[in-house]
């Protein structure tokens, strides 16, 4: 079974939706968990008080995370709270979905700085503290569409695209210090985040996925939950796709 007994994690946008799962998932195995939210701080105070309810210890921290100065914060929240920090989730992740041709430039820039420059922010600053234990765990979270690019969205496929190249390059930058860096990739998932998607993208998402149907934030959060414990301790660099199959069929 896995155990994150004496873990602290990180969480980045986990007052809903995937982040949520995984934040309550990483506490039910043991870890003391920062949740992170931006502006829902009800949201994010109920997640907190769901790990506690369950026998966990949960705070919850406001930080925008593309804003450097916050994503610093966010990290120096923990190890004044904690005393430490073993586990960073970089989940934060926006769209603003419209073909390129109508794509706004203030659209492309939101979607590349929080979902990119947020996950480079908080991975910078977690760095330190992880070196000097010489012990860390780094996921981030980016999707199929940053594996195989998706109609519409040339902003968020780029931004997760990117971040796979920065798990990539960051692995063989760290796994020396014993900190691995991997990614997971969902495929659809029915969050707050995909509410608008029209229903014939979603049905033809779905036939794409041999499974024929949606994942679930808990069945990212298991995902999530292996890369940060012992069992994944020579995993590094990889991207895991949740994704019922789908890449099988698309690449």
């Amino acid at each position: 079974m896995l155990d994150l007994t004496d873990r602290v994690a990180v969480v980045t946008g986990s007052s809903r939706g995937i982040g949520r799962a995984i934040a309550v998932k990483l506490a039910g195995l043991g870890a003391k968990v920062v949740v992170n939210y931006n502006s829902s701080e009800d949201a994010a105070n109920e997640v907190v008080e769901q790990i506690a309810a369950e026998g966990g210890e949960a705070i919850a921290v406001q930080a925008d995370v593309k804003v450097a100065e916050q994503a610093k914060q966010l990290i120096e929240s923990a190890l004044e709270k904690f005393g430490q920090l073993d586990i960073l989730v970089n989940n934060v992740g926006i769209t603003r979905d419209t073909l390129l041709m109508r794509m706004k430039e203030d659209d492309w820039d939101i979607v590349i700085e929080t979902n990119l420059k947020g996950t480079y922010n908080c991975t910078k600053v977690a760095q330190r503290p992880m070196i000097r234990q010489r012990y860390g765990r780094i996921i981030n979270i980016t999707s199929v569409s940053g594996v195989a690019g998706q109609v519409g969205q040339a902003n968020y496929s780029a931004s997760k695209a990117g971040v796979i190249g920065f798990t990539k390059a960051v692995a063989r930058e760290l796994g020396v210090r014993n900190i691995t860096v991997n990614a997971v990739a969902p495929g659809y998932v029915p969050t707050d985040q995909t509410a608008d998607l029209p229903q014939e993208l979603i049905d033809y998402i779905l036939n794409l996925t041999p499974m024929r149907r949606p994942g679930t934030a808990e069945e990212v959060a298991n995902a999530v939950a292996f890369l940060a414990s012992e069992e994944a301790s020579y995993v590094n660099g990889q991207v895991l796709g949740v994704d019922g199959g789908m890449m099988a069929i698309m690449l």
